[in-house]
């Protein structure tokens, strides 16, 4: 069945300048680390994209080792079954600094490996070029330099529009961005682990961000799905804690933790919001936070999240309740 977008998608969703670039993001972005595997099959992955898409969500945030490359087959494949008339309208990210192949070139910071690696993704994409290319992770064995001066090479090809950055601390952040400045790379966006029970970059890398004029496109804002009705009551036998996915297991909900959920629900409920439209919105309302990267498993799931953009705004008085939550220790 052909697909035919939403006429009124950029209605539904609110878009924010990235750094200090001209390069506007949508507020919520969409991750294929997940649920883009080669378990997950093909229909599924589509209508979520579509999905996606139909709600004013433009940019598509993967990775080379994300499915050991599958989830970039696979989302090349949609690219061309649904959306080769639409490129001009997405912006589609791409990284590279973990292991993905055998032997010393398939891993870490390396020109080698950055080139080599944007070269086999964009053959999986079906691709020229992507909107932005991530260093995934600092090398600490590798100079960053060189991995700075191969993601500038690779944006004058035209292979890469913009560069990123994931994993760095605010002093490599510094570091690289100088580099970047000098060498009039278009280095425009950290892409950090940030939610309510992970606050760590308020204090140490949104300033640098801030002072840089870097955006930030923040990962995890539901910390594994915590920040939702999902662990309330029980932990469900097919959750990610039970089969402790990506270093997230039931060690990590705590009587604390839930104790937290329950009070923000509360505060969700008055104003009429769900727990996980809560903790979006609170990420976004960070002056350094551009967009707030999800994932998903169905198309429900995704459409609940993207409503979160339709109640942003918190008084002082929410904010000051949130803070009280996040800090309790009972």
């Amino acid at each position: 069945m052909t697909y035919h977008p939403s006429d009124d998608r950029y209605s539904k969703m609110v878009f924010n300048r990235c750094g200090q670039s001209g390069l506007d993001i949508p507020a919520i972005s969409l991750g294929l680390f997940r649920n883009f595997d080669q378990a997950d099959g093909y229909d599924n992955p589509r209508r979520l994209i579509q999905t996606a898409f139909d709600h004013g969500i433009t940019h598509f945030d993967i990775a080379n080792n994300y499915g050991n490359g599958y989830a970039e087959e696979v989302f090349g494949r949609i690219l061309k079954a649904d959306f080769k008339d639409f490129r001009d309208e997405m912006i589609i990210s791409t990284k590279a600094g973990y292991g993905m192949w055998p032997g010393p070139y398939g891993d870490g910071g390396s020109r080698k490996y950055m080139i080599a690696s944007l070269d086999q993704s964009l053959r999986r994409l079906g691709l020229d070029y992507v909107d932005i290319y991530y260093s995934h992770r600092p090398d600490p064995s590798t100079p960053i330099e060189e991995t700075a001066y191969a993601l500038d090479h690779l944006v004058k090809q035209g292979k890469a529009l913009y560069i990123g950055i994931s994993n760095y601390n605010a002093e490599q952040t510094k570091h690289i961005s100088v580099i970047f400045r000098d060498l009039k790379t278009p280095f425009i966006v950290h892409q950090p682990k940030y939610s309510m029970f992970m606050r760590e970059p308020e204090e140490t890398l949104f300033p640098v961000l801030e002072e840089k004029g870097i955006g930030a496109i923040v990962f995890q804002p539901l910390f594994q799905g915590l920040l939702t009705n999902k662990y309330i009551d029980r932990i469900p036998g097919d959750s990610r804690a039970k089969k402790n996915i990506a270093h997230f297991s039931v060690d990590d909900i705590t009587k604390e933790r839930i104790q937290k959920v329950k009070a923000l629900a509360t505060l969700a409920y008055d104003r009429n919001q769900s727990v996980a439209q809560l903790a979006i919105a609170w990420v976004l309302h960070q002056k350094a936070v551009t967009s707030a990267l999800i994932g998903a498993s169905t198309p429900e799931q995704l459409i609940e999240n993207v409503n979160a953009v339709q109640h942003l705004s918190f008084t002082d008085d929410e904010l000051q309740a949130i803070d009280d939550i996040l800090s309790s220790s009972s």
